[in-house]
């Protein structure tokens, strides 16, 4: 077990109950809290259900970044109940065009030695200045809001050792990606990341932010660095030195395993189609054509990273035939670039400005031409992500990215021919907060019509008949379950988002799986889900386990299934099951029965579920499967979900 790390004294000083070994369940205090709008709509449904009347935590913060595309009036009807039910509750109010959440809450809020945990998978960025942050499903934000704990399996801490200093043209983003090259997406399940070593002095806050942005590609709970002199210094240039806490580990610290990664080694390096671990050299990739770049995110949207980009781009123009988009992180930055001239630079060099908002990364707007390929400072690639079927999406720095804008092809950027220019950090970030709604106790609620309820689901019965509505392989991620884009929109509407579950899948003139699952579910049998390798890796979106739930499926049986999404279907109802033996994978097919008797006696912590498969053919066969449940999450899957509990 890991001694003496910044971790391990920040889950110590919130420590409520559980064991500190391991894997094994604890409880911690929460501080601080962040919802988006495409989850925070029903994080804040769900507060109401408590019938909770004003917010428990230090500091909680509803930021709209996501779905600002307003076609059509359900995206700006989210955001009126939003900001309502944000003054009601006692919750600051970030309104559209402010920024992204993540960069804005390291920002504004961030506070060294706090924990945060946020509906969105990437509120880990908050580790960059020190915090506990972590991603959840809404409704685990909705009960911290409520002044609930948070439950975590006690971590195993990866520690990663950084040595040297990045060397021209390198960057953050190429130390993540090395990181993800050795890691993989997949394995991490139930680990936090904890960098150390003499080059962490040398990366300044918002680098580090980028590092543990992508943490969450990972696949690991957080990941954190100390609190130390750079950690003040982008503070005092915050306006915010008071909220400085030196925190760091102590020197005899001791981590489950260790990486090592000389920073002077790093190259610059680019994640390939279609999963964030796929990753070569860009020299390697030298001289693709590319007919879209894209800088900005909350991994790579900061002040540096677009003057990065607006200072190369100063005097030149961008490749005939690409699209360059420029995306601001957040309004203070998009304002600075507007006060010192840069802006102006990047526009006159052929950059498109795009709102300060979540939007191409999640497929709301700028998706690529068909058979192209799409270069991104954005942290996940997944397939169709972009809103296009069969794209070509890289993920690499704002360096690279500049560089391929430049040649319209694959370029390493230290083969530019010219030195890479030298970034100053303003003394003082421009920082206004009156851009910032304070709570008004007392202010009405506006719910418009295409605002929903958390849908209701049933106590698990004492037998559960199951057919499988879908057999799907490895690494599905939250975009296959529910896809964003256009359907984001939806968010607020279950019965509608619900007929797009698993849209990839379906195929032309057959039922989709939203209508299989439902004939399955009104015959009075429950539908199960049957995944393999990582499922429900990426994104902290619950509509993953709620519109399933909707639909009637009551199991989802795989090899590993990734912590936010089993922590989800827990919260609904599901059960969430692990095949003892991954060769009964083989062996199940769509449309077989499982059937699981005494089910509620079966469930018990460490114990087996057992389940009787019954083919086509009339063979059956005993499937056993394993399950990582706590008392408090049986207590839960029994009560069929916890707002029921």
């Amino acid at each position: 077990m890991a001694k003496g790390t910044v971790i391990q004294k920040i889950i110590d000083a919130h420590y409520v109950s559980g064991t500190k070994t391991p894997g094994s369940p604890v409880a911690i205090r929460i501080d601080q809290t962040l919802t988006q709008d495409a989850t925070g709509t029903m994080a804040y449904l769900e507060l109401e259900a408590m019938h909770i009347d004003r917010v428990r935590t230090e500091l909680s913060v509803s930021y709209v970044d996501h779905n600002m595309m307003q076609n059509g009036p359900e995206n700006r009807n989210d955001h009126i109940y939003l900001r309502t039910v944000a003054a009601s509750k006692g919750v600051v109010f970030s309104p559209p065009g402010n920024g992204i959440c993540h960069q804005l809450h390291l920002e504004r809020f961030g506070v060294p030695g706090k924990t945060l945990i946020g509906s969105d998978s990437h509120t880990p960025t908050g580790g960059g200045i020190g915090m506990l942050a972590i991603g959840a499903g809404g409704l685990d934000v909705a009960l911290a809001m409520a002044g609930q704990p948070f439950h975590i399996p006690y971590p195993k801490v990866i520690g990663v050792k950084l040595t040297g200093a990045l060397r021209p043209w390198c960057a953050a983003k190429d130390v993540i990606l090395k990181l993800l090259s050795i890691l993989t997406t997949r394995g991490n399940v139930g680990a936090m990341v904890e960098y150390f070593g003499p080059g962490v002095a040398t990366l300044p806050v918002p680098q580090r932010a980028t590092i543990t942005n992508m943490g969450a590609e990972l696949g690991v709970t957080a990941s954190v660095f100390p609190s130390d002199g750079a950690t003040l210094d982008f503070l005092r240039r915050q306006n915010r030195a008071e909220a400085f806490r030196e925190l760091a580990a102590d020197p005899d610290a001791e981590y489950d395993r260790v990486i090592e990664i000389a920073l002077d080694e790093i190259v610059p390096l680019a994640a390939c189609p279609s999963s964030p671990d796929q990753v070569r050299s860009v020299a390697e990739l030298s001289g693709i054509k590319v007919d879209q770049v894209l800088i900005g995110s909350c991994t790579n949207g900061g002040y540096r990273d677009i003057a990065m980009a607006a200072t190369v781009l100063k005097g030149r123009h961008v490749a005939p035939g690409l699209t360059l988009g420029i995306a601001p992180g957040s309004r203070p930055v998009l304002e600075m670039l507007c006060r010192n001239g840069m802006l102006a630079d990047l526009v006159a060099a052929g950059a498109r400005i795009l709102e300060t908002g979540c939007g191409p990364c999640i497929g709301q707007g700028q998706s690529p031409a068909n058979d192209t390929v799409t270069c991104r400072t954005f942290n996940r690639n997944f397939a169709g992500r972009t809103g296009t079927k069969g794209d070509q999406s890289y993920l690499v720095s704002p360096e690279t990215a500049v560089a391929t804008a430049l040649t319209g092809e694959f370029t390493d950027p230290r083969q530019l021919g010219f030195p890479c220019p030298e970034i100053a950090e303003p003394a003082e970030f421009w920082s206004d907060d009156t851009h910032f709604e304070q709570p008004r106790p007392g202010a009405e609620i506006i719910r418009k019509p295409t605002i929903g309820e958390p849908p209701a689901n049933a106590p698990l019965p004492e037998r559960l008949d199951g057919t499988v509505v879908i057999k799907v392989g490895d690494k599905i991620t939250t975009d296959h379950i529910m896809p964003a884009g256009v359907h984001l929109k939806l968010r607020s509407n279950i019965p509608a988002y619900s007929k797009v579950v698993f849209e990839c899948f379906n195929r032309p003139g057959e039922p989709t799986f939203a209508e299989r699952a439902a004939a399955v579910r009104d015959s009075g049998r429950c539908g199960v889900i049957i995944g393999r390798e990582s499922y429900g890796q990426g994104s902290s979106r619950e509509h993953a386990a709620i519109c399933p739930m909707y639909l009637g499926i009551k199991v989802v049986a795989a090899l590993a299934i990734e912590r936010i999404h089993r922590a989800n279907l827990v919260n609904f109802g599901i059960l969430p099951l692990i095949f003892a033996d991954p060769a009964d994978y083989d062996r199940i097919e769509a449309a077989d029965e499982l059937v699981f008797d005494a089910v509620r006696e079966q469930l018990a912590p460490g114990k087996p579920v057992k389940a009787t498969l019954k083919k086509a053919d009339g063979s059956t066969r005993e499937i056993t499967f394993t399950h990582a449940l706590s008392d408090e999450d049986v207590k839960v899957i029994l009560a069929g979900g916890r707002l029921n509990v």
